[in-house]
């Protein structure tokens, strides 16, 4: 039988059926079997909804860049056929790390030169652009921008560095191209198998070496005001970030320990339930990582790529730190940070310059142009510094990446 004929033989049992029903309508209808009866309180219970798993996710974030001479013409010679400059085989050694990482953050101190240049280093950089390009193949997947440098080429120097920083495809916080922009917050995905955190990314220096805001629009650039970071931070909750991470470019240069402004903002900004993480830079060398009423303060992670006169002292020595974040159980969209680590890094400065993760170089023999001795004692330095201020009692640990 075809499905027509099929819906009309039903049709036409079901009416039978109901006219044998309609036969006296003064009739009451049929009882229901006294057995077919059921009381609320045996109903079947609905079926629970499954609680979602917590979502979680790995930050990782380092020190400056800070464009040195002596870098770029490493770039140079790293650089292939139709290339002016190749900085990624000076980051090769951290790249499995950063890629790693749900979420890697750099910080980007000196605005970038045009094309072809002319490049510039201290006092006023003006680094090569090649530079963000390697940073993108490293695996980072934004930038801050805002330190006393961001000035050091005026309004151009930004719109070079943003423009840049967007075309490679890396998010940016700090500094800004238009009155708008300035006020944006950066939010970032950090995924999580298709259900990613929201991270607000915030950037704000000390100060601007004195160079005044080019044209007088001081909003190119963040400067530390805590009423602001504060504000900013709230915004950028209701918006809709789980997590907000701020930047400050910070501290005394080529010291180790906090200075007065450090030691008394830090506390003020993470005790904000807007903020999850402060992550500083500026000293050029490592300071150390504090827990403040259960949340993390790097007060300084020294250098990621630098090559001051001064090669064979603490600021040949950086830090990468990197947090996971968990989600509280039942996914209800609150997030802590459940494990902390850093790993000591050194820049070396005799060819082939270039990054090392000192306890990988370590294990291998493979130094580089370091000695074993000297990454030895970039280790313990690090370490003492770092753990200076009761980390490890508090969960941090040294990065293991296996």
């Amino acid at each position: 039988m075809n499905r027509r004929l099929a819906t009309i033989a039903a049709a036409a049992v079901l009416l039978v059926v109901v006219g044998c029903g309609d036969d006296d309508p003064g009739a009451a209808p049929p009882s229901t079997p006294a057995d077919a009866t059921t009381s609320p309180s045996e109903q079947p219970s609905p079926t629970p909804s499954p609680t979602p798993d917590p979502r979680t996710f790995t930050l990782v974030a380092t020190g400056d860049v800070l464009l040195h001479e002596r870098l770029w013409t490493q770039a140079r010679n790293d650089a292939g056929p139709g290339e002016e400059m190749d900085f990624a085989p000076q980051l090769a050694n951290i790249a499995p790390i950063v890629q790693g990482a749900d979420l890697a953050v750099c910080h980007l101190e000196t605005p970038l030169a045009p094309a072809g240049g002319p490049y510039e280093g201290y006092p006023t950089f003006s680094g090569p652009p090649q530079v963000v390009t390697a940073l993108a193949e490293t695996g980072y997947d934004a930038c801050t921008t805002a330190s006393n440098h961001t000035f050091d080429q005026g309004a151009g120097g930004v719109d070079r560095t943003l423009d840049t920083l967007d075309a490679a495809g890396l998010a940016h916080a700090g500094s800004a191209r238009t009155p708008e922009e300035s006020q944006t917050i950066t939010h970032v995905e950090a995924g999580t198998d298709g259900d990613p955190v929201d991270v607000a990314l915030l950037s704000y220096t000390f100060g601007f070496n004195g160079i005044p805001a080019p044209d007088g629009e001081t909003w190119r650039g963040n400067e530390i005001d805590p009423g602001r970071i504060l504000a900013d931070a709230a915004t950028a909750r209701a918006e809709g970030a789980d997590v907000v991470v701020t930047a400050l470019h910070w501290g005394d240069e080529y010291v180790h320990e906090p200075n007065d402004l450090q030691a008394s903002l830090a506390p003020e900004l993470i005790a904000s339930p807007d903020i999850d993480l402060l992550l500083g830079h500026h000293a050029h060398v490592v300071q150390p990582i504090e827990n403040i009423g259960g949340e993390w303060v790097v007060y300084g992670m020294g250098n990621l790529m630098a090559n001051h006169a001064e090669p064979e002292g603490p600021k040949a020595e950086g830090l990468l730190t990197r947090f996971t974040f968990t989600e509280s159980a039942g996914g209800a969209g609150e997030f802590a940070v459940t494990a902390a680590e850093y790993l000591p890094l050194y820049q070396t400065y005799q060819p082939p310059v270039e990054v090392l993760d000192v306890p990988a170089a370590l294990a291998s023999g493979d130094t580089g142009t370091a000695t074993a001795a000297r990454l030895r004692q970039a280790r313990d330095r690090t370490t003492e510094i770092v753990l200076g201020r009761g980390g490890a009692a508090a969960g941090l640990t040294l990065l293991n990446p296996t």
